[in-house]
Parts: C-alpha cells; sequence; structure tokens
C-alpha cells in the first residue's frame, strides 16, 4: 500500500484538482493506492474516484459515536462520504491534541464498527529513539489500542510505523532502521495472534518518504509500502512513490 496524508493542507478546489490528476494517472497500480484528505474534501473527493484504483480515507474520527460534541467527525459520518478508510493515532494527532491509547482504541473500535479499514501509527519520539526505548513504545501503543481485537476484526487494520523524529524533518529512518522497527513489529503481531496473522499485516513505514528513498525503504522484506506526507502533495512525486512500490 501507499497512502498519502495531506493533513491540513489543499481548499477543496486545490484537493479536488490533486484527485483529478490522480484519477488521470493511476490506471494499473501494482499496490493499493490510498489518499488520506481533510474532512470537507472526503464526500467530494470519493465521489470522483469511485471505481477507480484510488481509495479514499480520513485522517481522523472522533472517538464517540455521536452526540453534543461541536467540530467532531464520527466513524459513521466519515464511512456515509464513502470513504473506505480511516487514519488513526497519527503522531500529531498524539502530540498536539493529547490522544492517549485508551482514546485511540475507541477510536479503532468504531471505525471497524462501521466498516472503516483503521490506518493505525506507532511511533517514538527523538528521546525515546536516543534512550534505546523505541520497542518498549511501539509494542505498549500496539497493546493499549489494537490488540484487543480479534484477528478478524485485527485484518482489517494496517499499520503505520513512523518514527516521529523524522517527520517533516527531512530525516529518514535508514532502511536498516526501518526493516529491524518493522520486523519488530510483525513479531508483536505474530505473538498476539499468529503467525498467518501476521504474514497478512499490511506495514507500511512513515517518515519522510519520498520519492527519491521509497524503492531502497521499500525493498525491505517487512516493509510494505508507505504512509507519505508532503510527497502525497505532488501528483508527480507521489505517482513515482507509487511507481517504486
Amino acid at each position: 500500500m501507499v497512502a498519502g496524508n495531506w493533513k491540513m493542507n489543499k481548499t477543496l478546489q486545490e484537493g479536488t484538482a490533486l484527485a483529478a490528476e490522480l484519477k488521470n494517472n493511476v490506471k494499473n497500480p501494482t499496490c493499493e493506492v490510498v489518499i488520506g484528505t481533510p474532512f470537507i474534501h472526503l464526500a467530494t473527493v470519493a465521489e470522483m474516484l469511485k471505481g477507480t484504483p484510488v481509495h479514499v480515507a480520513a485522517e481522523n474520527c472522533a472517538d464517540k459515536e455521536s452526540g453534543a460534541f461541536t467540530g467532531e467527525v464520527s466513524a459513521a459520518m466519515v464511512r456515509s462520504t464513502g470513504a473506505e478508510y480511516c487514519i488513526i493515532g497519527h503522531s500529531e494527532r498524539r502530540q498536539y491534541y493529547h490522544e492517549t491509547n485508551d482514546i485511540l482504541r475507541e477510536k479503532v473500535r468504531l471505525a471497524l464498527a462501521n466498516g472503516l479499514k483503521p490506518i493505525f501509527c506507532i511511533g517514538e519520539v527523538k528521546e525515546e529513539r536516543e534512550a534505546g526505548r523505541q520497542n518498549d513504545v511501539v509494542r505498549k501503543q500496539l497493546e493499549e489500542s489494537v490488540f484487543c481485537f480479534t484477528a478478524e476484526e485485527f485484518a482489517q487494520i494496517t499499520l503505520a510505523y513512523e518514527p516521529v523524529w523524522a517527520i517533516g524533518t527531512g530525516l529518514t529512518a535508514t532502511p536498516a532502521q526501518a526493516q529491524e522497527m518493522h520486523a519488530y513489529i510483525r513479531s508483536l503481531v505474530n505473538a498476539n495472534y499468529n503467525a498467518a496473522v501476521a504474514d497478512n499485516t499490511t506495514i507500511l513505514y512513515g517518515g519522510s518518504c519520498n520519492e527519491k528513498n521509497a524503492a531502497e525503504l521499500f525493498a525491505n522484506p517487512d516493509v510494505d509500502g508507505g504512509l507519505i506526507g508532503g510527497a502525497s502533495l505532488v501528483a508527480d512525486k507521489f505517482m513515482a512513490i507509487i511507481n517504486a512500490r
């Protein structure tokens, strides 16, 4: 899978123009292609891309089903737009909006209950990496948010490892660092479920992955694609990453 995360970028007009470019150029990809758009784009872009190889994700959803939660968007609302995926637990949501593992577990539960496929993000900050705690951090994030689900439910979840120190910094985990962590994540899935579930789990790399380093990162056996930030905002760059997979 190659999934784009537009973050808080693109007006509705700019977003639909980018979606149109992708619609015209993504014809027979060799991987699953997903774009995560701001909420205001979802219904329009999902309708534009219906029947194409490009799938649509929300960048977030609420941890409540419905009610008096001004400004929030529920999983049911996301699904009603035609979106198929939902990015949950991105490091920016954890850092800036203080989303805990308990909150994220509820978001995943509601996404699954409403027929959405979560793209669940995990990863360590710079201080945790420098202290050698990255494995402990990632294990705790998985155990407290997604390992409570059944094997059948977990099969609907895509994992995205994002070393937070590499997001938007220009730094990138080396291919060896990415492979080491992805293999560790897969071993945790194996231990919690079984080898078949682990083998079938898609684990994406996110962290300044771009058209220049994608092929080298994706060549690792446990790196199943990427969650792409800035490079997903330019059609040519995003297409190059899709083709690298």
